[in-house]
C-alpha cells in the first residue's frame, strides 16, 4: 500500500538520482559518508526534489539506524523514544521534516544530543533556513540547498521504477509511449514525487490490452492533472511557447505576452515562469526603468510565496508592467563587450595606483602610490586611469535613449568620458 515514491527511496548515496552538487563523486555529502564523517545538515529546497531521499540514502550507505519525524506533528516523547535508541544501540539518523516549526522545548531537548553526536539529524524544510529556522540548531547544522531535478534526472527515476521488479512497477507490463515519458518528465517541474505517483496511478487505472499497459499521453495528463501546452505532443513546443514569452515582452505586446504566460501556468510551471520573468527584466528592459525591475522581483518573490492559483496575479502585474515599460539591453551588451575583450586576451594589468595596499611592503612595489581619492575632490570626482594601459580607450557601455532614467545615466557618462579624456 505505500506509494511508489515512498518505494523507490534510494537506499544508498549512488541510488540518488539528480542533486550532483551534493551527491557526486567528489562533492561534500558523498565525502561525509565516505569517511564515515557525517555531520548534522538542513537540506532545503522545493517538495519532492530529494530531502527525504538523500537522508534515507546516507542511513543505508553508512549503516546507521534511520528515525522518520515530523516537527510539527511528533512531540518531544517522540524525540525522546530516538534519544534513547541512540543512548543504547549508537548513533542514529533523524530525519526531521518541517524543521523550520520545531517549538523551543522540542529545540532545547534535541540541541545536547547534537552536540554529543549521538543523533545526526538531517532537518528538511521547504523555506529558506536562513530565514525561518532558529539560529541555534543553525549554528550546529550545514545548510544545503536541494535543487529541483532535471528532466533527464527524472526520466532516469521513471525508468527505474518501471524496471524494478522488488520495489517499482517491473512485475506488470506496462509500455509508457515516448510523448508521455517526455511530458511527465517536463510537467512536473522538477518534483519526482509527483511523478512517480502520478505513473503509478496511469498504471493501476488502465486496463491492460492485449496483455499491455500502454500509458498515453491523455492518460499521464489526466493522472498528474497537467495539460501539455499547444497541443503539441511531443512536448517540443514548451520551449517555443517560453521562446515567444520572452520576445512578446520584448517588443511590447502585452496581450500576447499574457496569453503565452496563461500557458505556461496551465501546465503549473512556475518556476520557468519566475525565473524567465527574472531574465527579461534585467536583460531587456534593464536601465530603461530600473523600477520596474525591482518590481518583478517583488512580483516573483510574492508568487513563490503564493502558490498557483494565485501566483497568476502578481505574475500578470509584472508581465503588463514589462511589456509596456520603455526597454534597454544595454546592461547585457556592455558586458558581453568587456567579456569578449577579456577572453581575446586584452586583459592587461591593474593600474599601479588603483593595486592592493594594505600590507607591508606594498609602497616599495609602487602598488597604491599615486592613488586619488574621489571624495577628496569637488564633486567626488578626479580624473585619473582606472582600465588597464592596453584597454583605457575601450568603453563598453552604449546608453539608450527610451526611458528617463537612462537618458540622465547616458548624459553624466558622455559627460565624465569626456572629461576623462580631456
Amino acid at each position: 500500500m505505500q506509494p511508489l515514491a515512498y518505494r523507490m527511496r534510494p537506499t544508498n548515496i549512488d541510488e540518488v538520482v539528480g542533486q550532483q552538487h551534493l551527491v557526486g563523486p567528489g562533492k561534500i555529502i558523498r565525502r561525509m559518508v565516505a569517511a564515515k564523517m557525517l555531520s548534522s545538515m538542513i537540506l532545503y529546497g522545493p517538495p519532492g526534489t530529494g530531502k527525504t531521499s538523500i537522508a534515507s540514502a546516507i542511513a543505508g550507505s553508512t549503516h546507521y539506524a534511520f528515525r522518520m519525524l515530523n516537527a510539527a506533528t511528533d512531540s518531544k516523547k517522540d524525540l525522546q523514544i530516538v534519544a534513547e535508541e541512540a543512548k543504547m544501540s549508537g548513533t542514529v539518523i533523524l530525519l526531521l521534516d518541517e524543521i523550520h516549526r520545531l517549538d523551543k522545548t522540542k529545540q532545547d531537548f534535541l540541541l545536547p544530543h547534537l552536540e554529543n553526536g549521538r543523533i545526526i539529524l538531517i532537518g528538511a524544510t521547504t523555506e529558506n533556513p536562513y530565514i525561518a529556522i532558529n539560529p541555534a540548531i543553525r549554528s550546529r547544522t550545514q545548510i544545503f540547498e536541494v535543487k529541483p531535478l532535471s528532466e533527464a534526472a527524472i526520466k532516469t527515476a521513471v525508468e527505474r521504477a518501471l524496471k524494478d521488479k522488488e520495489r517499482g512497477l517491473g512485475q506488470q507490463p506496462v509500455e509508457l509511449t515516448a510523448t508521455a515519458e517526455k511530458f511527465l518528465t517536463q510537467a512536473t517541474n522538477g518534483d519526482l514525487r509527483s511523478a512517480l505517483n502520478g505513473l503509478e496511478l496511469a498504471v493501476k487505472s488502465t486496463p491492460a490490452t492485449a496483455g499491455t499497459i500502454t500509458i498515453t499521453l491523455p492518460i499521464i495528463e489526466e493522472c498528474i492533472q497537467r495539460k501539455a501546452i499547444s497541443g503539441d505532443k511531443d512536448g517540443d513546443a514548451h520551449y517555443d511557447v517560453i521562446s515567444a514569452f520572452q520576445k512578446s515582452i520584448r517588443g511590447s505586446d502585452v496581450d500576447a505576452a499574457l496569453h503565452y504566460m496563461g500557458r505556461l501556468i496551465e501546465t503549473g510551471d512556475l518556476p520557468t515562469i519566475t525565473r524567465r520573468l527574472m531574465v527579461i527584466a534585467y536583460e531587456d528592459i534593464g536601465l530603461g526603468n530600473p523600477q520596474a525591475c525591482a518590481r518583478t522581483v517583488a512580483a516573483v518573490t510574492a508568487a513563490e510565496k503564493l502558490g498557483f492559483p494565485e501566483a497568476r496575479i502578481p505574475l500578470a502585474d509584472a508581465v503588463i508592467d514589462l511589456a509596456l515599460s520603455p526597454k534597454s539591453n544595454s546592461g547585457i551588451v556592455a558586458i558581453d563587450a568587456a567579456l569578449a575583450d577579456i577572453r581575446a586576451g586584452k586583459a592587461g594589468s591593474v593600474p599601479d595606483q588603483l593595486r592592493d595596499a594594505h600590507y607591508q611592503g606594498a609602497a616599495k612595489l609602487q602598488h597604491g602610490v599615486g592613488y586619488k581619492y574621489p571624495h577628496d575632490y569637488p564633486n567626488d570626482w578626479v580624473k585619473q586611469q582606472y582600465l588597464p594601459e592596453r584597454l583605457k580607450q575601450a568603453t563598453y557601455y552604449q546608453p539608450k535613449n527610451n526611458g528617463k532614467y537612462e537618458k540622465a545615466l547616458a548624459a553624466q557618462y558622455h559627460r565624465l568620458l569626456a572629461a576623462q579624456r580631456h
